[in-house]
């Protein structure tokens, strides 16, 4: 597939690149204006939370200098972002061990409330940010995530950085689409811009509701964030992802046969229940409901992989 590993790399050590902290507020998707129908069946109630740290000084240092070398992968995700790397966890031994650890994990899933696994498209795993080549664009556009929860982490250092800030919307993305349709964006008293002390720290975001973006540079600098992303370990509840956005964008060697994984574990999950639980004296037709239900994840990856690409969605 052209993928090779970078040469002398550390090994990734939790006792020495890690530095969990808790943050210090929560925001819930209630408190952005979400109704209790629009929040049932999500991953988690959880939209956002305060910066906490992810990572060590040591391994802030670490996440900088494989970033930075990384960047020669760079390519655009569509017509939303210009210098984008996917796949690093193909390239980068210790950027996978980073997204895959089992303590950050759990340090996730305690922060959303739910269980969390790392995603199982690789694509989203360790997907790093560069800013853009014009002062004039925004690092990135207003949009929601094609995923349902990740972080957030700054790999350069926020507080050195002229502009280039992460926003977040306190609204939903129902009144982000209304702003957009009247030609606005977001407006800066519904705006939120969290306050990272360092590189290494982060936010956690249910990315799939939070509409966000990074924000323009005063000066053109560099300025790298990390995004990881997770599911929750609960097939039954919505998938939340729009894998058919990444058509065009990711390498399709790897993609495709991720999504295809993805898929059929959601199905399988949903297949397992059913084989274990399914009474006896159930009407035929809500047998049959019951089957086309658990296998609906693997009807809609059919069609969207026949169907090609998509327009991607965004707010701008």
């Amino acid at each position: 597939m052209g993928y090779e590993w970078l040469a002398d790399e550390p090994m990734f050590d939790p006792a020495v690149h890690l530095e969990l902290t808790e943050p210090d507020l929560i925001i819930t998707l209630a408190d952005l204006g979400y109704t209790a129908v629009e929040i049932y069946g999500t991953a988690t109630p959880i939209a956002a939370s305060t910066p906490f740290r992810i990572l060590s000084d040591e391994g802030a240092r670490v996440m900088l200098d494989t970033a930075r070398r990384l960047r020669a992968f760079c390519a655009p995700a569509g017509d939303r972002i210009e210098r984008v790397v996917r796949n690093g966890c193909y390239r980068s031994a210790w950027l996978r061990d980073l997204c895959i650890s089992p303590q950050v994990t759990r340090h996730l899933a305690a922060i959303y409330g739910v269980g969390v696994a790392p995603h199982p498209l690789s694509a989203h795993l360790g997907h790093l940010n560069y800013e853009p080549s014009r002062i004039e664009a925004a690092v990135d556009k207003w949009h929601h995530d094609t995923l349902p929860l990740d972080y957030v982490m700054m790999v350069t250092d926020p507080t050195r950085t002229p502009g280039g800030r992460f926003e977040y919307f306190t609204g939903t993305k129902a009144e982000a689409a209304a702003l957009r349709d009247e030609g606005a964006t977001p407006p800066p008293a519904r705006v939120v811009a969290p306050d990272f002390p360092g590189p290494g720290w982060a936010i956690a975001l249910h990315g799939n509701m939070v509409v966000h973006r990074g924000g323009p540079l005063v000066d053109l600098a560099e300025r790298i964030t990390m995004v990881n992303g997770y599911v929750s370990t609960d097939a039954s509840i919505e998938d939340q992802s729009r894998n058919a956005d990444l058509i065009g964008v990711d390498d399709p060697a790897v993609l495709y046969a991720d999504w295809a994984r993805f898929a059929a574990w959601r199905s399988r999950e949903q297949l397992d229940r059913i084989i274990e639980s399914v009474p006896f004296g159930l009407a035929p037709e809500d047998v049959a409901a019951t089957l086309e239900s658990a296998i609906t994840d693997v009807q809609i990856a059919v069609d969207e992989m026949r169907a090609g690409p998509q327009q991607t969605e965004h707010y701008e």
